[in-house]
């Protein structure tokens, strides 16, 4: 009986030499080399491995737990499973490595050990495959970092520009709103800046490190304004997404819901608002399921709410329930103390923005700003200073620069005058530039308050009813020198 030659082979010795050489072929090949004991300790590394991971030599990682020198190492997980990962991407100081890691077992089967072979470039088809995760991977984080930039608050409460009472005192109890963790309730018109003190309001509370998500009501149609609150649940309609969509307060869930232009909400929608404020829980369009969410309210508005009430367009009970904390911004003609602080700081914001060198005021630019009745508010002089600072090359902004952009805004329409002097009338009067006039009148003031208060500049503020800031920058702006 012929005896076939894989019988006459030492099959042990076949196996360990093939063992021997595949694994000279890895470690030679690969970027490096290592393995862990049976408690996830690593027992060897080639110097190529440990070169790489910027160790003196193997000796410094010996004993030591894998994740000690890999944090993001899977070494442990095969040793406990007794699985191998045959292919398997690790970013390694801040390098994509493909990854192969098989288990070591004894003659009995058990696992007393992994061996792990970082394999990158000698590897040259699975470079595509790198190269795509690499992008993947960074446009994930990317979208992630942006994602998060979305979800929170981009202002905080010293944001609000202003060092007058009325200012001081506005910051004052919105820090005390962010602590109550109640609804609040922001009024003020257009422009005075409601969406930055929510922001604020949230990154003050308790709630900072969750969502902070808005919504302009007016800006959305009212049949699409119920799903954009509480989400659709999958194929509620044709052309509904098969997957559904979360709704405004599942994303803000745990943090907070900024509801703007609140008083331009429908009816039928408000007592669906209602129910979520008393339950704190909503029901996705098409879905019979009630959804428990946790979310902390702030609304603003621009409308007179009461006003809306007695007309029957506005739910009272909403009202109610979302008038606990009432915050009224002034308008920015009530703290024109702030003008001045208020204009560095969008200058400078401006400047940042658009590359354009920064702006500075003149004496004249001020004392129109300070005296036109800003309808618009901050939002309305953040677009005169920019326009401004669009139309002329000098560094320095007067009075003439504004004249055209403030001139159709605010002023009351002049009577009309005869284009000649009326026979036997006097003279009339000679006309100045509305700047010149104005800054002449603030001059006379300061100059008249110093002399009742013999040179007090506190009393003479106070008189005036302006910071001693303002009025030290306004004695160097006019050059009014004591007597």
């Amino acid at each position: 009986m012929k005896t076939s030659i894989a019988a006459s082979w030492d099959v042990d010795g076949i196996l360990r030499v093939g063992m021997e050489s595949l694994l000279d072929l890895f470690d030679d090949s690969c970027e490096g080399t290592m393995a862990v004991d049976d408690h996830g300790r690593i027992a060897w590394m080639n110097e190529k491995y440990a070169s790489f991971l910027g160790l003196k030599g193997p000796e410094e990682a010996l004993g030591k737990a894998v994740e000690e020198i890999l944090p993001n190492s899977r070494m442990r997980e095969v040793v406990q499973t007794g699985k191998p990962i045959l292919l398997d991407i690790m970013m390694i100081r801040d390098q994509p490595l493909v990854v192969m890691r098989i288990p070591l077992k004894d003659d009995s089967g058990k696992v007393i050990g992994a061996l792990g072979f970082a394999l990158y470039d000698r590897l040259q088809r699975l470079k595509p495959l790198v190269s795509k995760f690499s992008e993947l991977q960074w446009a994930l984080a990317n979208t992630q970092k942006e994602l998060a930039q979305l979800r929170h608050t981009k202002y905080s409460i010293s944001s609000f520009v202003g060092v007058s009472p009325v200012s001081l005192e506005l910051k004052h109890r919105a820090r005390r709103a962010a602590q109550l963790d109640t609804t609040v309730l922001l009024l003020g018109e257009t422009g005075t800046g409601k969406e930055l003190l929510a922001h604020g309001i949230h990154a003050a509370s308790g709630r900072a490190g969750r969502p902070f998500v808005g919504i302009n009501i007016a800006a959305v149609p009212d049949t699409l304004l119920e799903s954009e609150f509480f989400g659709v649940s999958p194929g509620a309609y044709t052309g509904a997404d098969r997957k559904g969509r979360d709704g405004k307060f599942k994303i803000a869930d745990g943090g907070t819901l900024f509801l703007d232009e609140v008083g331009d909400m429908p009816l039928q929608v408000q007592a669906k608002l209602l129910r979520v404020l008393q339950e704190q829980e909503i029901e996705p369009l098409g879905s019979n399921t009630v959804t428990k969410v946790d979310v902390r309210v702030i609304a603003a508005t621009s409308h007179d709410l009461k006003q809306l009430v007695a007309e029957g367009k506005f739910r009272s009970d909403l009202y109610y329930r979302l008038n606990v904390l009432p915050i009224v911004l002034p308008p920015l003609r009530d703290r024109v103390a702030d003008l001045d602080a208020l204009c560095e700081h969008l200058l400078e914001q401006i400047a940042t923005r658009t590359g354009m060198p920064q702006r500075e005021l003149t004496p004249s630019a001020r004392a129109l700003l300070a005296s036109y009745n800003w309808p618009g508010n901050v939002r309305e002089l953040r677009n005169a200073l920019e326009q401004a600072g669009m139309l002329t090359d000098s560094l320095a902004l007067s009075a003439e620069d504004f004249a055209n952009i403030l001139s159709s805004s605010d002023a009351p329409a002049a009577a009309a005058e005869p284009a000649l002097k009326p026979e036997g009338k006097a003279p009339l009067e000679e006309v100045r530039p509305l700047a010149e006039s104005i800054a002449e009148l603030e001059r006379k003031s300061i100059k008249a308050a110093l002399d009742q208060t013999h040179g007090n500049k506190a009393l003479a503020a106070r008189m005036l009813g302006i910071s001693r800031a303002t009025l030290y920058q306004k004695i160097v702006d006019h050059k009014i020198v004591s007597d």
